[in-house]
């Protein structure tokens, strides 16, 4: 399988760029942060592109991204007040977004080297041991991700972890995507269609309140399709306080079974990207704060609205939330997740 090198960490250590490829489809990860770096995919009429947001160098993965592509944890997503308890124990965690903690603090597993354990021309294995205490998290976990191209137009992301003490665990890859092609502007057009009837309402902090509430009849109603700008203006509060969507939906059927999550179709290309997990949620993003200080491989300014994402992954703030499902990892148990990014054109 092609591999590069793809810089030096500011600590000395080195940067591999792997590629996978199957027939049309081209993905290239790094091992720091396992970020997904690109992925280059055919429009109606052939023409390959990269569909995802990235950055042209090392240095500016390590100290400028919001997380393009990385697989984030120890917690993905929202942890409230940088605090939880687990069995009795009180937990303190970094905050890095006030007043809360986000994607398990400012050090988490997308500003980590990980180690390539398999690197084929279909199939890439990456792992990394989080020691205990690291960002406040309890307990020795050992993390491995394999991204794998089972077949033409699959990307398919297996998770495993487990744990030698008591912990909470939530991962997520966080790619941005942009099925016109990086750079190429504003995916508020593209169609979406969740496939969820509830989603998560969120305090000013973004912090779910814990109550699950209808789609219906808001501008969170994503079960037909229809473009993400058609309501991302309208005055509700829910998307004032994340300037759009980033929000928890509530996926339909059961968890641990790979089943339908999220469509997303550009209409100008004709591509489709189809997303399935074993989740029970989704985090559906619209790039807000992207802010025009970020310039792409394209040479481009990435601005708000500028990428989307499909973040499959557990309930945020679950250690906080009693009737949301347990994130907890014991010993003796394997945390596991599989999502599938499956693209094609119509």
């Amino acid at each position: 399988m092609p591999a590069e090198a793809f810089g030096t960490t500011a600590d000395g250590r080195p940067v591999t760029r792997h590629v996978l490829s199957r027939d049309g489809l081209r993905v290239a990860i790094i091992d720091f942060g396992a970020a997904v770096t690109a992925i280059e995919v055919p429009d109606r009429a052939g023409h390959s592109a990269n569909v995802v947001l990235g950055l042209d160098t090392l240095a500016a993965y390590e100290t400028l991204s919001p997380s393009f592509g990385a697989i984030v944890g120890r917690y993905a997503n929202r942890i409230a007040g940088g605090r939880f308890s687990l069995d009795g124990q009180s937990y303190r965690l970094p905050v890095n977004e006030a007043p809360n903690t986000l994607h398990g603090g400012p050090d988490n597993f997308g500003r980590r080297l990980w180690r390539a354990d398999l690197s084929e021309a279909t199939r890439l294995v990456l792992s990394r041991r989080s020691p205990d205490g690291e960002e406040g998290f309890p307990g020795t976990l050992d993390v491995r991700v394999t991204y794998s191209l089972p077949e033409d137009g699959v990307l398919r992301i297996d998770y495993a972890a487990v744990t030698d003490r008591p912990t909470v665990v939530n991962l997520t890859n966080h790619s941005y995507f942009n099925l016109a092609g990086e750079g190429t502007g504003s995916v508020l057009g593209h169609i979406v269609q969740v496939e969820a009837d509830a989603f998560a309402p969120t305090d000013a902090t973004q912090i779910p309140t814990g109550a699950l509430q209808p789609v219906a009849g808001t501008p969170f109603d994503f079960r037909t399709p229809r473009a993400l700008e058609t309501r991302i203006r309208e005055g509700d509060p829910q998307l004032a306080y994340a300037k759009g969507y980033d929000h928890t939906f509530v996926l339909r059927g059961a968890a641990g079974t790979l089943r339908p999550a999220a469509t997303c179709i550009a209409p100008d290309s004709g591509r489709r990207l189809d997303v399935w997990t074993t989740q029970p949620a989704l985090q559906l993003y619209s790039g807000n704060n992207l802010d025009g200080r970020l310039i792409g491989p394209s040479g481009r300014i990435y601005r708000s609205g500028d990428g989307v994402c499909f973040e499959t992954q557990g309930f945020p703030d679950a250690p906080n939330q009693p009737a949301f499902p347990s994130a907890v990892l014991r010993p003796g148990e394997t945390f596991a997740a599989t999502t599938e990014f499956r693209f094609s054109v119509v």
